[in-house]
């Protein structure tokens, strides 16, 4: 039994008995007055009553009364312009030193603040983290392992008085000094911009590592895993890293891409969830024996939900303002949430664009279900990303398929509205067919579906395509290497751009189906 790998492994597990949270309600409210206490001198502390909200006989309920819901767009235009303009004590004491990136499916650039405080929070919520892997019975030796971190480009873009960049590439810059020997790619090939340079670089150097964990984005890893199994011309990647065991993932739901994930493993691995957002580290998955993921309910975020119902969600993507938000403590199991959440970064009652759904009340966990934004609801079918994930896989199962990537949208042909879905599979397969299978198990799923098929969702159509054209698209589009990807849902624009891309690789397509067939 190694030595060192037992010490650290009695560690964690001595110092994971000491991490108590207390009640999720109590540790909750003491976020929220620790927010408010910190931000009421600044612009909008003052002006949403900081202290009078504190003074208040129940600080929940007056915060929740006082403070407006906030999507990005409205933080950005009534607030933190002004933080990227460099003025200082808005949303939050000081100025922040990092801005995080992402353009999400939307169609502009977001600058999110990253705060020293929120640094801080993301580290801790990391190490509570790791501390939970001594729930999973793992050996001694596991925990002298490296761990390869897949995330954006460590080279940051100098502004005047900050530096930007993608959440991923931020916290690995300020990875701290003593976890550097185990943090793979390290910063001089994390540093590398450009994707496939980068990628090449850990293929070269992958037989150097004793890699024990993954962490990144399913599809970014799998591109990795395939490039690094290629280059050195062996089966699986644990012909090169024979000590790998645990995957975190992240960023995406892992469902689809576990069929195809296997097949670059050796053996069966160890997979947990990670809930890493650009406006911080929000939940992870605490124990073996779940799918579900617990928030971190003490580290400098505050969290409250809004039943997810039919037109809460505004035109311009905010909250109708009449909608009640909830605390922790009345959530329900089986229900749909919009999670908002105020941060140690200066986010107020903001919209993270996720809805989540608690699978175990008692132990406070969730899963996410979808995005506000990829609700498919034009004829009221109420069809989540979470729901058409399900569907997928089951397409996966009957068809014996490997769809790892696909995107829907709601358009009309000839006066009516149609699902129009493109899938990623190497595998040729009728497209009426996988459409009428599709239908069928998306009525089974959802009965608001089921009655929209009825009425006025008039036909279903699917066209699969090589999953290479997903990767192409998102090269195209610079997104590769970044925290975007294909939007599981596109709004009429960008699916109308999608289409048009893909046409013009409709000999690539036919040729690619076609040799597929052939084998």
């Amino acid at each position: 039994m190694p030595v060192i790998g037992a010490l650290l492994k009695k560690l964690i597990e001595f110092s994971d008995t000491f991490v108590n949270e207390g009640s999720p309600a109590e540790a909750q409210e003491k976020v929220l007055r620790a927010l408010l206490e910190k931000a009421k001198d600044t612009a909008f502390g003052q002006h949403y009553q900081f202290e009078g909200i504190l003074a208040s006989p129940s600080v929940k309920e007056a915060f929740a009364a006082t403070v407006p819901f906030h999507n990005y767009d409205k933080m950005h235009s009534e607030w933190w312009h002004q933080v990227l303009a460099g003025e200082t004590d808005i949303t939050w004491p000081g100025k922040p030193h990092y801005f995080a990136l992402s353009s999400g499916t939307t169609s502009h650039s977001k600058h999110i603040p990253v705060t020293d405080e929120m640094l801080a929070s993301i580290r801790t919520s990391a190490i509570r983290q790791i501390m939970s892997l001594s729930e999973f019975n793992l050996p001694p030796s596991f925990f002298e392992k490296q761990i390869m971190m897949l995330g954006s480009s460590t080279h940051l873009k100098e502004k005047e008085d900050h530096k930007e960049g993608e959440i991923s590439g931020i916290s690995a810059s300020n990875i701290p000094f003593w976890f550097r020997s185990y943090y793979k790619p390290g910063i001089e090939i994390s540093s590398i911009d450009d994707w496939d340079t980068r990628i090449e670089q850990i293929a070269q150097h992958a037989k150097e590592w004793d890699i024990g964990s993954l962490s990144g984005i399913p599809a970014w890893i799998e591109l990795m895993l395939k490039r690094v199994i290629e280059y050195h011309k062996v089966d699986t990647i644990h012909d090169i890293w024979p000590n790998l065991m645990v995957y975190a993932s992240g960023g995406v739901a892992l469902g689809p891409y576990k069929s195809s994930l296997d097949k670059l493993f050796g053996r069966p691995m160890i997979y947990t969830d990670t809930y890493l957002a650009s406006e911080g580290f929000l939940a992870f998955q605490p124990r073996p024996d779940t799918e579900s993921m617990r928030p971190v309910f003490d580290n400098g975020i505050y969290f409250e939900f809004v039943p997810f119902e039919e037109n809460i969600i505004q035109e311009d993507g905010g909250l109708d303002p009449s909608a009640k938000a909830i605390p922790i403590e009345e959530v329900q199991e089986g229900i749909d949430y919009v999670l908002l959440i105020s941060t140690v970064a200066g986010a107020w009652r903001y919209m993270i664009g996720d809805t989540v759904r608690f699978t175990d009340k008692s132990r406070y966990e969730f899963i996410i279900s979808g995005r506000t934004k990829f609700f498919l609801n034009a004829v009221g079918c109420q069809l989540s990303v979470n729901q058409m994930e399900q569907g997928i896989q089951e397409l996966n199962q009957h068809f014996s398929m490997d769809i790892t990537e696909f995107t829907v949208a709601e358009v009309r042909r000839d006066g009516q509205f149609i699902h129009q879905w493109y899938v990623g599979a190497n595998t040729v397969i009728d497209n009426e067919q996988i459409a009428a299978y599709l239908d069928h198990t998306l009525c089974e799923i959802n009965k608001n579906y089921a009655v929209a098929r009825s009425r006025a969702l008039k036909d279903v159509k699917v066209t699969v395509i090589p999953t290479q054209l997903f990767h192409d698209w998102n090269a195209a589009t610079k997104k590769l290497g970044g925290q975007t990807k294909v939007p599981r849902v596109m709004k009429e624009q960008q699916f109308n751009e999608w289409e048009e891309f893909v046409k013009s690789h409709s000999e690539e397509v036919t040729n690619a189906m076609t040799s597929s067939g052939d084998r």
